[in-house]
């Protein structure tokens, strides 16, 4: 015969395992964006037509182009990849960050 209380003691333990998963996943996601908001908001972009680099960003829905100076252009790529990298971790925090809800009110 099974008892029922060794069943639900069971689930439990899982229960908090996955939350303890979950946890340790916030916690090293929230650092990774923490670490990584040296950030710039944009696009690099150089047309064909011209010499120069730019970067474009929406600033209160309009499309705003500033001028990028030559030598500036490695490090600003760095930081517009910075930023898809940090907007893809907050997705994946908020996921995270859904599931622990769920758990924590079961």
């Amino acid at each position: 015969m099974i008892r029922l209380d060794k069943i639900t003691e069971h689930k439990g333990s899982k229960h908090m395992k996955k939350i303890d998963l979950l946890k340790k996943q916030q916690a090293m996601l929230k650092e990774q964006i923490c670490n990584n908001m040296d950030l710039i908001v944009g696009s690099v972009v150089r047309s064909p037509a011209m010499m120069y680099h730019s970067l474009t960003t929406k600033i209160e829905g309009k499309t705003v182009t500033r001028y990028i100076r030559k030598g500036l252009v490695p490090k600003v790529k760095k930081m517009t990849d910075r930023h898809k990298k940090v907007r893809s971790m907050i997705l994946k925090l908020s996921k995270v960050n859904w599931e622990l809800l769920k758990l924590e009110s079961e």
